[in-house]
């Protein structure tokens, strides 16, 4: 067999994700996969890698494993066709493998399963201190290597599933009383289970490394906003498969928890939509799926789209039209997006440590965590403002790069994190504090005196005559001298009567910190309103007056300001339509936006600009250090190159 050269996973930029999770109904496995199958969705999308099926969470596997635990029946042994094709192709070939979740190995092996509260064996999940990795988990994907030379394992299953583990052997190995939820032994009892999973995952990797050097893996979305911390295991790429429900916003968000991680990195999405509860799903069209490739695009990331097979492992090969239309749109945007670096703007603070006490899982962030973090991202991005999400271990070294920090309602903070933002601010920068909790983190600071609580009830936010409902928290404050007023409270949908503070600003040393006393990130993420973004909008602009780049024209558009082979790239993504609304499944018709007009900080008049991805001179003036210019429509997504520009101070 003539095998071509495959692109590594660190080099590559696009793929196609398959899988069904073969289960006990599966008796003709392989009866229509087909080399020309295959060949035919490689010669139209042109990947760079391709990933199917080989065991899903219910356990079995859907290839005659010598090693594993089979599914009932084949007819054709479908994982050598895959790789006989793509070998062929140069196309490289990845597995969907389920890690901690194993159905079956814990119907067979009880004592692998994870224990509950009660003691009772987990249904689903394998206990990260047991013998499961040894056991099953590193042989068979040896026997992936060894028998049938797939290029890497995209391991699903594995952070997300991962559950604290209270049997009795993990309540030895602690060596103290675990507590009950909410206690500080409780917490150090999870940590220790953390840590289970870290070394879980470092041991896997290692093996197969040892084993062989060229096999590449990921552990699907370790090292992502569900597990917020150092790479300390030696993956090869980083990945995850973002929501097929509001996947604009779920890309905003994951896309920037990624991309300051140090490694190589993409996300999925889903080429389907529909609820969860409801199996009449259906194809996303390309236009959808467009959009949501641009926002993971103007990230720097690379993308995948994830699509079912049927029960005997094929496709359904009407999809990949849609697919190969997605796939142009990705490539004749490559050269200015895929590994670009963001340019220091705002930077939104992921503080791991508050988050990790907060969330009620290993590391699965899936009971509202996130919230108001992601509602303060969406309304800074709804303001256009160029975000980057930063995790602690991001800070050293960096902060001073960042001309504004944005706290969203983390209602705790360790001791020396906040002394590292204070001291930020003291040099120079600027700190927006949000949040009825975490006014008292920075409460000296911040020249405010609490009074009371925060209260739990509903308030109207007003700006520019325009009122807008901010239910949940908020905290009732007195302004010290120093402290500036900004906005007003209400207690009901009328300017009138007694009104609160709704945010203040004070100088701190040769910076600013200012406090918005309302949970607006929640509200927003749940509830927006125009007056909410309008307000952290006027908030931003008196923290950080003169950005690198300013957009008007829409709040419909997303702006990234990155550097890629020397030169400024200026994403714009269309963010108008339904895409949020999950009563619309399907949406083929983004409206475009337009005209915007960008203003550019610039040291100096460039020596052009142009249009990615046809490369179209644009039209600008250059004075007083602002490149200006008009573009009077934008459909997706595209992406303004500035070449031989170098950007005035900010």
């Amino acid at each position: 067999m003539t095998t071509k050269p495959r692109l590594r996973r660190a080099d590559s930029f696009l793929g196609i994700h398959f899988d069904f999770h073969a289960g006990d109904d599966c008796h003709e496995i392989g009866q229509r996969v087909t080399p020309a199958m295959i060949a035919r969705i490689i010669k139209l999308v042109r990947p760079d890698y391709l990933q199917c099926d080989n065991k899903g969470h219910r356990g079995l596997s859907s290839y005659p494993t010598k090693v594993g635990h089979r599914a009932p029946g084949f007819v054709r042994d479908q994982l050598r066709i895959w790789r006989d094709v793509t070998a062929q192709h140069g196309v490289a070939l990845f597995v969907h493998h389920s890690g901690v979740w194993d159905t079956e190995a814990v119907t067979r092996h009880p004592a692998w399963a994870r224990r509950d509260e009660k003691g009772k064996p987990d249904k689903k999940a394998t206990s990260l201190f047991g013998p499961y990795a040894d056991k099953l988990l590193i042989p068979q994907l040896k026997e992936l290597s060894d028998v049938y030379g797939v290029d890497g394992a995209w391991v699903d299953g594995d952070c997300w599933a991962a559950q604290v583990d209270y049997g009795a052997r993990v309540r030895q190995l602690f060596g103290k009383p675990v507590g009950k939820p909410g206690d500080p032994r409780h917490h150090a009892f999870v940590e220790f289970n953390r840590e289970a999973f870290r070394r879980y995952l470092r041991h896997y990797v290692d093996e197969l490394h040892r084993h062989n050097p060229n096999f590449q893996i990921a552990s699907n979305w370790a090292f992502s906003s569900l597990m917020p911390e150092p790479v300390t295991a030696n993956v090869d790429f980083l990945s995850g498969d973002f929501s097929m429900q509001d996947s604009v916003n779920a890309a905003r968000w994951e896309g920037r928890c990624l991309q300051l991680q140090g490694k190589p990195w993409d996300l999925m999405a889903w080429g389907f939509a529909g609820r969860w509860e409801d199996k009449c799903r259906s194809t996303k069209s390309a236009p959808q799926l467009q959009r949501e490739a641009a926002v993971v695009l103007a990230l720097g990331g690379g993308f995948q789209v994830y699509y079912t097979q049927h029960r005997d492992a094929s496709v359904a090969e009407w999809q990949m039209n849609g697919m190969a239309e997605v796939a142009r749109f990705c490539r004749s945007r490559q050269r200015m997006s895929h590994r670009a670096t963001p340019v220091p703007q705002v930077g939104l603070l992921l503080h791991n440590a508050a988050h990790y006490r907060r969330t009620k899982n290993l590391f699965a962030p899936w009971t509202g965590e996130y919230v108001a973090a992601r509602g303060t991202l969406q309304c800074l991005l709804d303001n256009q403002q160029s975000v980057t999400v930063l995790q602690d271990h991001h800070l050293p070294g960096q902060l001073n790069r960042y001309p504004l920090l944005v706290w969203p309602e983390w209602a705790d903070a360790k001791s020396a994190y906040r002394r590292q933002l204070l001291a930020y601010v003291r040099a120079g920068g600027n700190l927006l504090v949000i949040g009825a909790h975490a006014a008292k983190l920075f409460e000296k600071e911040l020249r405010i005196v609490r009074r009371g609580k925060p209260v739990e009830k509903p308030v109207w936010l007003e700006h520019d005559g325009v009122l807008g409902g901010c239910g949940g928290a908020f905290q009732p404050v007195r302004l010290r001298p120093g402290a500036e007023p900004v906005g007003r409270l209400f207690s009901q949908n009328d300017p009138v009567g007694p009104a609160h503070v709704a945010a203040s600003i004070a100088r701190y040393g040769r910076g600013k910190i200012a406090g918005l006393y309302v949970n607006v990130g929640h509200r927003y993420q749940t509830a927006a309103t125009p007056t909410a973004r309008q307000f952290l909008g006027e908030l931003v602009r008196r923290l950080f007056p003169r950005p690198l780049v300013e957009v008007t024209g829409s709040h419909a558009v997303d702006v990234c300001v990155n550097q890629i082979n020397g030169k400024l790239a200026i994403h714009l993504v269309n963010t108008a339509g339904p895409h949020a609304d999950t009563n619309v499944y399907i949406h083929d018709e983004i409206p475009p936006i337009g005209p915007l007009c960008l203003s550019i900080q610039s040291a100096h008049r460039p020596r052009a600009v142009t249009l990615a991805p046809h490369g179209t001179p644009l039209p600008f003036t250059y004075s007083n250090g602002k490149i200006r210019l008009v573009l009077p429509r934008l459909e997706i997504h595209s992406i303004v190159v500035v070449t031989g520009q170098k950007s005035a101070a900010t």
